[in-house]
């Protein structure tokens, strides 16, 4: 799951950054306020509590007026699934509020993960990758993407792990389904796959206190070569990238590494969201943007542990999001692609926590992938 670029504080002439959101408003399912601190969240609170007695817009009418950019529309959305007591869960889980990845996003600080640290993550990852695997194999034509969902949270609760996405920030489902014109974090819903389609499935687990963070785009039926093209470059600008990862690097970099692959094919780079740091916050430092000419801080040093994830668009890299809050489609209408793998910075290169393996389903795009284990992905840069 993709981090956002930062938020302004709601408070009036404030502007700061802000990442801490009004827990009333995630408790009322309004759409998120952000303040920089508690200091400006208490000034402006006389005013901003008004905004709780507002009746919240049915799911019928939020979209009532709104202006698709493309020909996908919403389905409806089931119930929030539930997860048995005696799996472990992040702080959010029930509140919708990370309370201690607020805290964390004042600091630039990237983690020098301890072996202990680095063997949770670890595990996380393995079960992440499994649970991938089982999403692969069930995406087809006719099947909605509730179902996967549905299937990716019994998988994970099959693995005593807690779904990542469940209730952070208010998010109502398991897993995040992006279809066709949908850059990333669509709430899965009754609409069927169709032939033709490309949808992208990002999945996080939470286990024994550790996240992971995976995605891949997937074909359902036949895609139209261009289509084809640029998931294929979109995965591709993901290996160049995941290449130059070593101690010494710097995350501006990774950006520069992915623009040149993409742009050379006339695609581009979607600027609002970026990779991050993971493990026992489910989104921390480092950022990690996509993009050239960033300006993201940081050098990376062996145990660092952070997601690249570009996501690449056909058309425009501008972006528009739906009445949701949380679906977020490309400006133009025309379709995007991503693909997402959590890394271990090593002495002489990285490890791809979340790599494929000799179990995963074969994908079209994988021109190496001629046993099911891709070699690409376990690239160790000197």
């Amino acid at each position: 799951m993709a981090s956002y670029a930062p938020q302004i504080c709601q408070n009036p002439g404030c502007g700061k950054p802000s990442s801490m959101q009004c827990p009333k408003c995630i408790q009322l399912k309004l759409p998120p306020s952000y303040f920089c601190s508690q200091d400006c969240f208490k000034s402006f609170w006389s005013i901003h509590k008004m905004f709780h007695d507002a009746p919240p817009p049915q799911p019928s009418d939020i979209f009532k007026g709104f202006k698709f950019t493309g020909t996908l529309r919403p389905g409806k959305v089931s119930p929030r699934r539930i997860v048995p007591k005696h799996i472990a869960r992040p702080d959010y889980a029930d509140t919708g509020v990370p309370e201690e990845e607020n805290r964390s996003r004042a600091s630039y600080t990237i983690e020098v993960n301890s072996a202990a640290d680095i063997a949770g993550v670890r595990a996380s990852c393995k079960l992440a990758r499994e649970v991938m695997d089982i999403a692969g194999n069930a995406v087809r034509v006719g099947i909605t993407t509730d179902e996967i969902d549905k299937i990716v949270h019994e998988a994970t609760i099959a693995r005593n792990a807690y779904p990542s996405p469940l209730n952070y920030r208010g998010f109502p489902k398991s897993c995040c389904t992006s279809v066709n014109e949908v850059v990333c974090h669509c709430i899965p819903d009754s609409r069927l796959l169709e032939d033709g389609d490309i949808v992208n499935v990002d999945i996080s687990v939470y286990y024994n206190g550790y996240h992971s963070d995976v995605n891949e785009t997937f074909f359902v039926g036949t895609v139209d070569p261009k289509y084809q093209h640029l998931v294929n470059v979109t995965y591709e600008s993901l290996q160049k990238a995941i290449a130059m990862v070593k101690p010494g690097a710097m995350y501006r970099e990774v950006g520069e590494v992915i623009s040149r692959v993409v742009h050379k094919q006339g695609f581009s780079v979607v600027r609002s969201y970026c990779g991050h740091g993971v493990g026992k916050l489910f989104h921390s430092a480092p950022n990690v943007p996509h993009y050239a000419r960033n300006k993201a801080v940081g050098v990376m040093k062996e145990g660092h542990i952070f997601t690249i994830e570009p996501m690449i668009n056909f058309g425009v890299w501008q972006d528009k999001m739906w009445p949701d809050e949380w679906t977020m489609a490309t400006e133009d209408g025309m379709r995007s692609a991503q693909f997402e793998e959590t890394l271990l910075v090593t002495s002489t290169g990285c490890e791809v926590l979340t790599k494929r393996t000799r179990g995963s389903y074969i994908n079209p795009w994988f021109s190496d992938d001629k046993t099911g284990e891709s070699t690409k992905q376990q690239t160790t840069p000197t």
